[in-house]
């Protein structure tokens, strides 16, 4: 069974404690840290706005009073009290009943809004960062915000682009095809050429919400290290700032068309455009709020009938797919880090469609090297060397057990190959066609991940992020492996590439998420 989670305040507390007792009390703050830490409250607290403190405090209260509410209604009092008793041993080393606080936690979040509906989605993708309760609960997020009004969507666009709504697009809907925390999507046609393209938003109030909100976290993360410095040593500045300045980039979709322009510009000087495409974007009718693009229309890579109906062939259609996004990690600027079924379509001329740019990948040098003896481990199926390049990418104090880690990997592998794709029969009650797709859940994703980190965890091993970033696309691929090409080796199949042994990088990069 699975060891009970523990609180991540727990964890660090007893790595401080042994960090404190090797290294000696950490050093008290300076009289110049302390002026430091005072600038920058004032000037996070002055991009915010005078009055949008005050305005969230009261909309954290309604949020607060709202999620106690459905904790009462849903009978989840007695076990949210026994959680938040249990803390006390937490601190201390003991066991937390995490799952019933990460549920509390959700719901507060969703009922927050805009801000922390993000954040837990970065909770949800940071198996190396948090907790395993709060990871697996926050894959359950829900992002409630409601559309906002064609009037106020025509008001962003006006402004942006400094001229009528009706002179850019020759047809827009007024009612958007998608909308999510912090933005919306409507499909138009350009006036000019007559392309049909889909019109990103960014919804009205949001920025200075994300920065109110995001400036208070970095604010209290920032407190609490001048307080407490030995929480330094737990990172959580630096955690929280990798969350502020990715969130924050998020807001400004001149980013996004960058990413696009360089993915596309990859596919061109690569020759890979009769086999990928990402969406062409119009920069001379987008701004920072808008993002007008190349509106694609295809089916999910998970939508096995539908795919048939575009491809003759789905297996040559995910080789295409795995081979286009493995070439992009090694040779690209960036990688696409989000590689959902959601994300890659098969468009109708039969191509693999890459789209929604928002969240890209670096790999820096040292762990690509790495990656490398990492595969041709796997291809060897030698569980030792793949412990070993596991250990050189890693970070640990204590020596690591290469052993007793191919062991527990030998027992992780050979759970993730047996695993059966659930196949889901729809029916079309209008029609009365019957089709099938396979269960791709994001939760399974996630259980496998938080398996795979598990396993490093308990062997003293903590993995950098940038290889859960490129685990989990990887674990995407095997989904849509086991759907479309159940008999296909992409290990082994001499029709993919995915350079493990012969790729060569350009200079370090880094994360960007």
């Amino acid at each position: 069974g699975r060891a009970p989670a523990r609180r991540a305040v727990a964890r660090h507390a007893a790595e401080d404690g042994e960090a404190e007792a090797r290294e000696g009390p950490a050093p008290r703050p300076s009289e110049a840290q302390a002026w430091q830490l005072l600038r920058e409250i004032t000037e996070i607290a002055t991009s915010a706005g005078p009055w949008m403190g005050a305005t969230r405090s009261w909309q954290a209260a309604n949020a607060a009073l709202e999620t106690a509410m459905s904790v009462v209604r849903h009978g989840e009092a007695p076990p949210l009290w026994d959680a938040l008793t249990s803390l006390t041993s937490g601190v201390f080393g003991g066991p937390v009943q995490d799952e019933a606080f990460a549920k509390v936690l959700r719901r507060l979040f969703e009922n927050l809004g805009a801000t922390y509906v993000k954040l837990g989605q970065f909770i949800a993708s940071s198996p190396t960062l948090f907790p395993e309760a709060y990871v697996r609960e926050f894959q359950k997020c829900l992002d409630k915000t409601e559309a906002t009004s064609f009037e106020k969507v025509e008001q962003i666009i006006e402004e942006d682009l400094g001229r009528p709504l009706s002179e850019v697009f020759s047809r827009f809907n007024r009612r958007p095809m998608a909308s999510a925390s912090i933005a919306q999507v409507h499909d138009a046609v350009l006036a000019s050429n007559g392309e049909r393209v889909a019109v990103k938003v960014l919804k009205p109030g949001v920025q200075s919400v994300l920065q109110a909100d995001l400036g208070f976290l970095f604010i209290a993360a920032k407190v609490l290290g001048f307080l407490a410095p030995m929480l330094a040593r737990a990172s959580l500045v630096d955690i929280v700032s990798e969350i502020r300045t990715s969130m924050l980039g998020e807001l400004d979709f001149r980013l996004e068309l960058k990413n696009m322009e360089i993915f596309r510009a990859f596919l061109a000087s690569k020759r890979l455009t009769r086999r990928a495409a990402a969406p062409k974007p119009y920069p001379e009718v987008s701004s920072k709020r808008v993002l007008v693009m190349e509106k694609f229309e295809g089916v999910p890579l998970a939508d096995l009938d539908g795919i048939r109906a575009y491809s003759a062939n789905p297996e040559a259609t995910l080789i295409s797919a795995l081979n286009v996004w493995a070439m992009s990690v090694r040779t690209c600027e960036i990688f696409h880090a989000d590689v959902h079924a959601g994300n890659l379509l098969v468009l109708k001329d039969g191509r693999v469609g890459f789209i929604d740019f928002g969240i890209v990948g670096r790999v820096p040098q040292q762990i690509w090297v790495v990656v490398e003896g990492l595969g041709a481990a796997l291809i060897a199926n030698d569980s030792l060397a793949i412990a070993r390049a596991l250990i050189a990418m890693g970070a640990t104090e204590t020596g690591v057990d290469e052993n007793r880690l191919a062991d527990d990997l030998t027992e992780l592998l050979s759970r993730i190959s047996n695993l059966k794709p659930e196949v889901r029969v729809k029916k079309d009650q209008s029609k009365g066609d019957v089709t099938a797709e396979v269960g791709l859940d994001e939760s399974q994703v996630t259980d496998l991940l938080l398996d795979i980190f598990r396993v490093a965890d308990e062997n003293g091993l903590k993995l950098p992020r940038e290889f859960a970033l490129l685990v989990k696309q990887a674990l995407y691929f095997d989904r849509y492996n086991r759907l479309l090409a159940p008999d296909l080796d992409p290990l082994r199949d001499s029709r993919i590439d995915l350079g493990l042994s012969s790729s060569k990088r350009r200079g370090a990069r880094v994360i960007d998420v």
